[in-house]
C-alpha cells in the first residue's frame, strides 16, 4: 500500500474544463471573436491560462499582449470557478476507499491558491483533503518537484512510497524528479503535445478505480 496518494487538480481530480472554457469564451466574446467548442478546449485545459490563451489567441507568455489578456481571462474565471466543474466519475468512490484504508490524500496543482482553495471548497470531497498545495505555495511549480516534496513533508510521508497521479507530462516529470511513483490519468485532458505513453509514468490507468489495484 502507498503511504499517501496525491492528485493533480485540473483534469485528474476534477473536470474543470467547462468553467475554464467558459472564461475563455467570455473573453473571446469581449473581443468580438467566436466561441470555441468545449471539445476543442478540453485538451488544453491542464495548461491553465497558458493553454487557454494559446488555443484562443495563438499567444504564448512572451507576447506583448499576453499579460493583459491573462488578467482579463482570470477575472472572468474568478467569477465562475465552480459553475459547471465536477469531480470525474469514480473519484468519489476512490477517495472513500482510500479513507477507509486510512490512506491520506491531497491535491498538488499549479493553479494559484486564490483559485485552488475556493474551487476545492465548492467541490464535493475537497475539504477532506489532507493537504492542498497550489502553484504558488512553493518557489517553483511543476515540473519542478518542490510542491510534491512540500506535500510529502506536510503529510510526513516518504516520497518513494507516495503515489502522484496526473494527466499531463509535467505531472509525471515532477513526480519522477521528487522520487515518487507516478500514474498517468488516462481519463484526463492529456494535452496535445506528447502522447501519454511517452511520459515515462510507472502506470497508465484508465479509471480512478484502477489506482486501487497498483502497488509500490
Amino acid at each position: 500500500m502507498f503511504e499517501a496518494v496525491l492528485f493533480d487538480l485540473d483534469g485528474t481530480f476534477a473536470d474543470t474544463a467547462p468553467d475554464l472554457g467558459g472564461a475563455l469564451n467570455a473573453l473571446l466574446a469581449e473581443d468580438g471573436r467566436p466561441p470555441l467548442p468545449l471539445a476543442t478546449l478540453r485538451p488544453h485545459t491542464s495548461a491553465g491560462t497558458r493553454g487557454m490563451l494559446r488555443i484562443g489567441y495563438g499567444l504564448t507568455p512572451e507576447a506583448d499582449t499576453y499579460a493583459d489578456l491573462a488578467a482579463r481571462f482570470l477575472a472572468h474565471y474568478s467569477k465562475g470557478l465552480c459553475v459547471n466543474s465536477t469531480l470525474f466519475p469514480g473519484i468519489e468512490a476512490l477517495i472513500d476507499a482510500l479513507e477507509s484504508r486510512g490512506t491520506p490524500w491531497g491535491i498538488v496543482t499549479n493553479k494559484p491558491r486564490r483559485f485552488t482553495e475556493p474551487l476545492l471548497n465548492a467541490l464535493p470531497l475537497g475539504p477532506r483533503a489532507a493537504c492542498i498545495v497550489s502553484g504558488d505555495t512553493t518557489a517553483r511549480a511543476k515540473p519542478a518537484p518542490d510542491s510534491l516534496l512540500f506535500a510529502c513533508d506536510t503529510l510526513n510521508v516518504a516520497p518513494a512510497r507516495t503515489l502522484y497521479v496526473g494527466d499531463d507530462l509535467r505531472d509525471i516529470t515532477a513526480g519522477k524528479a521528487a522520487g515518487m511513483p507516478t500514474a498517468a490519468a488516462g481519463w484526463g485532458y492529456l494535452g496535445v503535445d506528447h502522447p501519454i505513453d511517452t511520459w515515462g509514468a510507472d502506470w497508465i490507468v484508465d479509471s480512478p478505480e484502477a489506482l486501487l489495484h497498483i502497488r509500490p
